[in-house]
């Protein structure tokens, strides 16, 4: 029997993916990420006969903390998270290199502000293996996050960290974005092969009912417009966006966001394909 630990997608709401992490297979234990509904939790751990030990939360939005309190009516478990008066029921607040000793699946905390300034990741480095990224909102597949509280060299800053994990880095982040955020780097790199690659390979995937999630680091650096401010190809395209040269990434970065932010996906793009699986 495998000793890895498994880890569950669980798809809500509009196009969130709460994960649900089983440290160790041989013991019902299990831990929950970023529960924003309580029901597909509690539905999961009865379908496979878990027991919650304890809920982790990456940032404050509603989406990510709502299931809080129904689940810890049901299950008094501790809650790690960033230290937030916006999230009151955190009872292990963290911070930037801060463990979480989860049996069998240690993790370390990042900190990532930029979407939301009390943003955390969590980073598990096996010793044999892909190390596996739990990102929420700040890192998305072909994407990041919208920049609500942060200031784009902070964000990129922020970014940087999670472009240099190894390539094989698996990246479990919060939404199934990825056509959207694949059609708008399209956009910027129209001539990237690996972005137009992708394109097709992850489109057959939602065709199929399949969820883009995880993705890799690696994969990122090539296609992620966002972790790629630094390319000529990008910088060009951010310049000619704002209509002026940009004075250094963060600049760029500053620029990608803005036009994201009003970027339309083509007509017809998105509608055939399912939001979540």
């Amino acid at each position: 029997m495998s000793t890895r630990p498994r880890i569950y997608a669980l798809p809500a709401l509009d196009s969130n993916y709460f994960w649900l992490l089983q440290p160790d297979p041989g013991s019902p234990d299990a831990y929950i990420i970023d529960p924003g509904d309580a029901e597909p939790v509690l539905t999961a751990l009865t379908q496979r006969d878990l027991k919650l030990k304890g809920i982790l939360i990456t940032h404050h939005h509603w989406d990510h903390t709502d299931g809080l309190p129904a689940l810890l009516a049901r299950h008094p478990v501790p809650v790690w998270g960033p230290a937030s008066e916006r999230i009151p029921q955190v009872t292990r607040p963290l911070a930037e290199g801060d463990r979480v000793a989860l049996p069998g699946m240690p993790l370390t905390v990042l900190a990532v502000p930029g979407h939301t300034l009390d943003h955390i990741a969590y980073l598990h480095q096996p010793a044999h293996g892909a190390a596996q990224l739990f990102c929420g909102d700040a890192l998305f597949a072909a994407g990041c996050g919208r920049m609500f509280e942060g200031e784009p060299a902070q964000m990129l800053n922020s970014l940087d960290k999670l472009a240099q994990l190894p390539d094989d880095t698996l990246v479990y982040c919060a939404h199934e974005y990825t056509l959207a955020n694949l059609d708008f780097a399209r956009t910027v790199e129209p001539g990237n092969d690996a972005i137009n690659e992708r394109c097709v390979t992850e489109m057959a995937r939602r065709r199929e009912g399949q969820a883009t999630i995880p993705t890799r680091v690696g994969l990122e650096r090539r296609t992620n417009p966002f972790l790629r401010c630094r390319e000529p190809a990008v910088q060009r395209a951010a310049a000619d966006y704002s209509g002026q040269a940009l004075p250094d990434a963060a600049a760029v970065f500053a620029s990608l966001r803005r036009w994201k932010d009003g970027h339309k996906t083509g007509t017809g793009f998105l509608d055939r394909y399912p939001r979540n699986p």
